[in-house]
């Protein structure tokens, strides 16, 4: 699968099969998610791999579109203890979300499907996800990501649109 291809065919997936994924695949995605470009090299991420059932069951329940049967899911949250200082403290939502998109796409080169379920800046489910993890006040959850192997294959596509394109010459 060449860049183009896994651009085009990474879409959501909600529906799983109840496969484990094997952990050299998780430990390929945290890799892939470290891989990120990250503001001044700050690295302010933590990930969350989560195959326990009965934390699946707490976090899947957290929030009204996070309830996918998937097999596992990886949490990313912000470090706000590692984010840059002052007003540029925001740039760990970039950075956190450059690693997501390393998962999302490298879970399909691994053939596992992903479905990106934000969490932050929406508060209530934050906190709940935070609560559930057990992670401390200065951890907060930018998104958690359902991943598994896919038991649907949305068509892949292209949604560019020129009416959002403005050049410049």
């Amino acid at each position: 699968m060449n860049l183009e291809q896994a651009i085009y065919q990474r879409r959501s997936v909600r529906r799983y099969l109840a496969d484990p994924v094997p952990e050299e695949a998780v430990q390929k995605l945290l890799e892939y998610a470290m891989a990120a470009p990250s503001a001044c090299n700050k690295k302010p991420w933590e990930f969350y791999a989560v195959t326990n059932p009965e934390l699946l069951g707490k976090l899947k329940h957290t929030h009204m579109f996070t309830n996918y049967n998937s097999p596992m899911v990886i949490i990313v949250a912000g470090n706000l203890k590692k984010a840059l200082p002052g007003k540029q403290k925001a740039f760990w939502i970039q950075d956190c979300s450059a690693a997501v998109e390393n998962i999302l796409l490298g879970a399909l080169e691994l053939g596992l499907g992903t479905c990106w379920c934000g969490l932050h800046p929406n508060d209530k489910a934050a906190d709940a996800v935070r609560e559930a993890l057990g992670a401390e006040e200065h951890i907060v959850p930018l998104g958690l990501l359902h991943i598994g192997y896919p038991a649907e294959t949305p068509e892949a596509r292209t949604q560019f649109d020129e009416k959002k394109v403005h050049y410049l010459k």
